[in-house]
């Protein structure tokens, strides 16, 4: 019976994995403090050891490093509920078999429990290398994600950071591709050498070449001096092609001989240049169609693509979008001076209901300009960018409030006659006249009769549900560049008040009058200017 060892202190925690783990019939022996953790280590080893990473007495990273420094051959699992890049990665860097995000689903836990017990714990650490991180120098907006996706990346990255294998990152523009590529370098062995960065899709195809491998003195006119290419600058480092996808075929042929025999030519030049270089490729087209269409070397892909991360959309973790709003707006703030403007709810679940075609780097740019253009330190909804405004227009916000129903719901019943129903459709429709109002008399009198169920809903709104409704017009109007809102709106209130009015009148332009509170004439008027027909 394997022995799994769990040492947190919280006491939920060890209840819930002891019985589990007694269920898949193995040994569970639960520690609250290390120092009994390490005096029962010195009777007996346990198969597994799992552990929390933030415990009063001590960290769990450095109870992992103490562990795998005593006994290396020993699985831990490291428990955590504060994910972020730093604490994963150095965890796989001090020896951690896998960690486990809180609040973690128990199968899953038990399917990782049974891998550690199977895997040999031979090969637990052989690959590991150890490094000093400097943690503050890994850009901060790594740890800013809490998703199941980006925490797969993390393991990854932490897996891969200390060896030299070439990673192809792949994902839509704008998802964070070079910051992935940062972060494998900055947690790497290489983190004391340079880190080139080129867009082969930035940089014209008759200086890509110059740019990736240098040039002699005079191998061409206006080369006046020997310049170093990239390669060369990253020599001991790491070199990331980002858009690889885009680099002209000629070049792929170079760049093939190059990450087979590690060294190249200069443009003009006669002796190799030998580089050690880590290569980190990313793009956001598919190669394989590429490869199909043949616009991509095969062999190049294949030699890239030893390892493929997928740095996947933020529509597929909108789970992120909180954590990096906050941090782009105390960016946005710090750089420019002011204080830092935080989102309220409402707008926040606009933000999260937002597709993001453009990304993170969209959502940044939002978050820029909200500190920019908004007026108070709270954005409301009507603060957001336009961008965001437009694609409410054509539904109810998400937030019209708990226990209310959808104000269009309410007036659209199927016994509510025409004219009634109107009041509840887009303001640009032909409305029926006077008319064409007293021939419907049967359906008015369906109508009233649902009167005091209609009025009871449209009092539990209020004024709200339609105020907010006529908001979405203004604004989408506004971002449409319509000219002459307030007149064309009065006109569409108008018709809409006297249509409906009349409705529920019948027909009879006296009563209809008393109601709205103006004349007979004035009502007449008005159905003549408005374009309603005569009776």
């Amino acid at each position: 019976m394997k022995k799994i060892w769990v040492i947190d202190d919280d006491q939920a925690i060890r209840w819930v994995l002891d019985k589990a783990l007694q269920k898949a019939g193995m040994q569970p022996r639960c520690f609250e403090r290390v120092g009994d953790l390490w005096q029962a280590l010195q009777a007996e080893r346990p198969d597994v050891l799992v552990t929390d990473i933030r415990m009063p007495d001590i960290s769990g990273l450095e109870l992992l490093r103490q562990v795998k420094m005593r006994y290396p051959d020993l699985n831990v699992i490291v428990m955590t509920a504060f994910t972020d890049l730093d604490s994963t990665v150095i965890a796989f860097q001090e020896g951690a078999f896998d960690y486990l995000v809180k609040p973690f689903d128990l199968n899953e836990a038990l399917a990782l429990i049974t891998r550690a017990v199977e895997q040999s714990q031979n090969t637990a650490g052989a690959d590991t290398a150890i490094s000093s991180i400097d943690n503050n120098s890994v850009d901060k907006m790594m740890s800013k994600s809490s998703s199941r996706a980006m925490q797969d990346i993390f393991r990854a990255i932490g897996r891969l950071a200390p060896s030299k294998v070439t990673v192809l990152i792949t994902g839509e523009s704008g998802t964070g591709k070079e910051l992935i590529a940062r972060a494998l370098h900055k947690h790497g062995a290489r983190v004391n050498k340079p880190f080139v960065a080129l867009n082969a899709a930035a940089i014209p195809k008759d200086l890509l070449e110059a740019e990736l491998f240098g040039h002699e003195r005079g191998a061409f006119t206006g080369a006046s001096h020997l310049r170093k290419g990239r390669f060369e600058e990253a020599n001991g480092g790491t070199l990331f092609l980002d858009e690889i996808g885009d680099m002209p075929l000629d070049l792929q042929t170079r760049l093939l001989r190059v990450l087979a025999e590690g060294s190249f030519y200069r443009i003009g030049g006669t002796q190799p240049v030998n580089v050690d270089v880590r290569i980190i490729a990313a793009t956001h087209q598919p190669l394989e169609t590429r490869v199909a269409q043949g616009s991509f070397r095969e062999d190049l892909f294949h030699r890239l693509n030893v390892i493929r991360l997928r740095v996947p959309p933020l529509r597929e973790r909108k789970e992120d979008v909180p954590r990096l709003v906050r941090h782009f707006l105390q960016l946005s703030a710090a750089g420019l001076g002011v204080a830092t403007k935080r989102l309220s709810p409402d707008a926040m679940r606009v933000l999260q209901d937002f597709d993001f075609p453009g990304n993170v780097r969209q959502l940044e740019n939002f978050c820029h300009w909200l500190t920019v253009m908004s007026p108070a330190n709270v954005i409301g909804k009507s603060d957001l960018p336009p961008e965001l405004l437009s694609s409410l227009t054509h539904y109810l916000p998400a937030d019209a409030g708990a226990g209310q129903s959808n104000v269009a719901e309410d007036i659209s019943f199927s016994s509510v006659p025409a004219s009634a129903s109107q009041a509840a459709q887009p303001v640009n429709q032909s409305f029926m006249s006077e008319s064409e109002a007293q021939l419907q008399y049967a359906e008015s009198q369906r109508f009233a009769d649902n009167t005091p169920t209609m009025a009871s809903s449209v009092s539990e709104q209020g004024s709200e549900g339609w105020l907010m409704l006529l908001e979405k017009e203004v604004l989408r109007q506004l971002m449409l560049g319509t000219s002459g809102i307030m007149d064309n709106l009065t006109t569409e209130f108008e018709k809409k008040v006297l249509s409906t009015t009349l409705a529920y009148c019948r027909g009879h332009r006296s009563e209809a009058a008393t109601r709205l509170g103006i004349g007979r004439n004035t009502v007449t008027r008005k159905l003549k200017l408005l374009g309603f027909a005569d009776e």
